[in-house]
């Protein structure tokens, strides 16, 4: 059963302005009944598009729900689809009078699939499998049908889980052997079983709110890919990942039969720094401060993360299991934990004597109720000055899976790299367009400058790309283009509108504008096309926007007035001999021939579970896969070492240190950097060949 809430993976490009609602106060005593209401009002008055609710979207609310639930089709049976149908074209009625009765029955009838599954789940391991009998698994299951019966459910549970295990038991066993030994099946089996056993405890975790924050996204998802409903958990989650910060104890943790166990350590976090746990420590209680210890073994793990989760400066005690079995109290002072890997970071690059820089930013981030708080656009300035303080001749930025984040801050950071001029355009309903500005004549880095992107790079990514872009002041190497998600999300706070309630309605992320490089044109749906085109193993299978569902449409608008950097020659020069070497070059034939691969494996719907017949077609797939060896065994000539301002202090901390060293390790196996590194090169060449030239004019004048 498909059931999640819709976690970010593209952060928002989030505007402040222009964007007010009435002070309309919504006061019903039934919080779904109030949910609901809010929800439309807020659709209705502040999103991009207006659609009418009527039977059509009703279908595919419908039909958007019982995918959400079931995509797999191994829980509902035909019968209850007919149960459900009944309500098909009803929907939209049932959301204007907040009428809860398609809701209440599919949950009902959840709840009830979960329960038996569970024990045909337990029926079928203690079974156990033949793996000598010739049956196939059918994975194509957007054209499966539901199940018929409950012994049919039972049998697509037993072929899946069969799936499971002879996929892990022929992983462990390796190519060379072939035959089954009962020790490797039993471990094969006892990890499907441990696997299956989380899956249902997460789903019975799941309460009513839960579930019908699912159901509101069903119809949120009809606007747009973009517009979401966060219940107060998911906007506690988004809070973090947009600030990259929260205030805690610095633990990561993880819900293991029954247990909250600490399964990672945040570096700079309070038991960091005072060493006051270890991973695999597990919490048995939580008190506050000068309160009784509250149980948490069985409890809801956001309701656990909430009990230990609080202010800077207050004091959590935690009960503890450690790893010898020990008990013990250990009183820990909460503070403010940054998620470093969420933040800027940058490393030299050592090519032929000469230094380049490179900048890593996972996200453009900010925290909204602390404008003087961190920000990306500050950290990525402060990291150019470093690395200009140790000579570099070029700068890499690298955009790679940056999902996006807040809009001011691309803004302010593509300020970074012109003297002044328009960043982008901004379209809010109705047609009203406002054009963002740089007004800040300083400018950080006037050298060569390259922007690695891919298809995971969206949103604000593409703002600042395609700018610099526009402006002829970066050449961008990547895939044949970014995501192409053109549009601009507000939160809004639904607790705004409620009065003389103790609900806590959550929030909403709505599309409420376009935005439009400033050459007019729209990135949605077509991404900012790279000058330098790199291939990769997924082209075949991965579209970016135009892989979501309900995207709004591409246009273009009016072009702003802006002055260009560069003769778009320069980079038309580099991007030209670039690509023909990359197009011609063995290295990326191979790629593009291994994208190929992938994509034909995806059409292989129909899977043996036969042991014999299933080993030999992964030999023969590691056979074909042989081809492809030395895609993984790549490594550039480039040195990546510590900037002179952090050495003493990496150096001198074991898990920065080797944090730091993995980093470098990865890079030196990455061949985006290395084409960046050769695009600075170029790039560094022709600059000083035109200060030549202008010199020389200078002179003959």
């Amino acid at each position: 059963m498909k059931i999640n809430f819709l976690h970010i993976t593209f952060f928002v490009a989030i505007i402040i302005f222009g964007f007010a609602f009435s002070d309309k106060k919504f006061s019903d005593p039934n919080k779904e009944k109030l949910l609901i209401e809010v929800v439309k009002y807020v659709v209705e008055k502040g999103h991009y598009n207006s659609i009418e609710i009527d039977d059509g979207i009703s279908e595919k609310i419908f039909n958007s729900y019982i995918e959400q639930l079931d995509n797999q089709k191994r829980f509902f049976l035909q019968s209850d689809i007919r149960q459900f149908e009944k309500y098909k074209f009803k929907l939209d009625d049932q959301l204007k009078d907040h009428d809860l009765t398609f809701f209440d029955l599919v949950f009902q009838v959840s709840r009830e699939r979960i329960d038996e599954v569970k024990d045909y789940y337990y029926d079928i391991m203690e079974k156990g499998f033949d793996f000598s009998s010739d049956e196939n698994i059918d994975l194509d299951f957007e054209n499966k049908s539901f199940a018929r019966s409950k012994n049919e459910i039972k049998n697509r549970w037993r072929k899946q889980l069969k799936y499971s295990t002879l996929d892990i038991l022929t992983l462990k066993l390796g190519d060379s052997i072939k035959i089954i030994d009962n020790k490797t099946l039993d471990e094969s089996m006892s990890l499907i079983k441990k696997n299956t056993e989380d899956f249902f405890d997460y789903v019975s975790e799941m309460d009513r709110d839960d579930w019908f924050a699912n159901y509101i996204n069903a119809f949120l998802n009809q606007l747009d890919p973009h517009t979401v409903y966060f219940n107060p958990d998911d906007k506690d989650r988004f809070d973090t990942n947009i600030s990259g910060k929260f205030n805690g104890i610095g633990a990561r943790l993880q819900k293991t039969e029954g247990a909250v166990k600490i399964v990672d350590i945040i570096v700079g976090g309070p038991i960091w720094k005072d060493k006051l746990l270890d991973i695999g420590d597990i919490i048995l209680k939580v008190a506050q401060e000068n309160e009784d210890p509250v149980d948490i073994i069985g409890m809801k793990l956001d309701d656990a993360i909430k009990l230990i989760k609080g202010p800077a400066d207050s004091v959590v005690r935690l009960t503890i299991k450690k790893i010898d079995g020990e008990i013990k109290d250990v009183s820990i002072k909460r503070g403010l934990v940054e998620l470093e890997e969420l933040y800027a970071k940058s490393t030299l690059i050592s090519k032929n004597n000469k230094n380049y820089g490179y900048i890593s930013l996972p996200k453009f981030y900010v925290d909204f109720s602390d404008k003087n708080s961190r920000n990306s656009a500050n950290d990525v300035k402060n990291e150019i000055i470093k690395l200009k303080n140790n000579g570099i001749k070029g700068l890499i930025l690298d955009l790679r899976n940056n999902g996006g984040g807040a809009l001011q801050t691309v803004v302010d950071m593509t300020g970074l790299f012109i003297e002044r001029g328009p960043i982008v355009q901004v379209k809010s309903t109705g047609n009203r367009k406002q054009i963002l500005y740089d007004k800040d004549p300083k400018i950080v880095w006037d050298g060569p400058l390259v922007i690695l992107m891919n298809k995971m790079s969206a949103s604000a990514s593409e703002i600042l790309a395609g700018a610099l872009q526009d402006y002829n002041r970066a050449v961008i190497i990547g895939n044949e283009k970014s995501f192409g998600k053109g549009t601009v999300q507000n939160v809004i706070d639904l607790n705004r509108f409620i009065s003389n309630s103790s609900y806590d309605l959550g929030a909403i992320k709505i599309t409420t504008d376009k935005f439009y490089r400033i050459n007019g044109e729209s990135v949605q749906l077509e991404g900012v096309k790279s000058d330098i085109v790199i291939p990769d193993s997924y082209k075949y299978v991965f579209n970016g926007e135009k892989d979501e569902k309900n995207p709004l449409d591409w246009d273009k608008i009016t072009p702003a007035n802006f002055q260009k950097w560069n003769q778009k020659d320069i980079v038309t020069k580099i991007s030209t001999n670039c690509q023909s070497r990359i197009d011609n070059d063995n290295y990326y034939t191979l790629i593009n021939d291994r994208a190929k691969w992938i994509k034909s494996q995806q059409s292989n719907k129909s899977i043996s579970l036969n042991f014999d017949i299933y080993n030999n077609y992964l030999s023969d797939q590691r056979e074909k896969n042989k081809k492809f060896e030395s895609l993984s065994k790549y490594e550039n000539n480039l040195i990546f070492k510590l900037l002179k301002t952090e050495k003493q202090y990496v150096m001198s901390n074991k898990e920065l240190l080797s944090s730091r060293n993995r980093w470098h390790r990865n890079l030196t196996k990455d061949l985006y950097v290395e084409e960046g590194v050769k695009a600075l090169e170029m790039l560094s060449a022709l600059s000083e060949n035109n200060l030549i030239l202008a010199d020389n004019d200078k002179k003959l004048n």
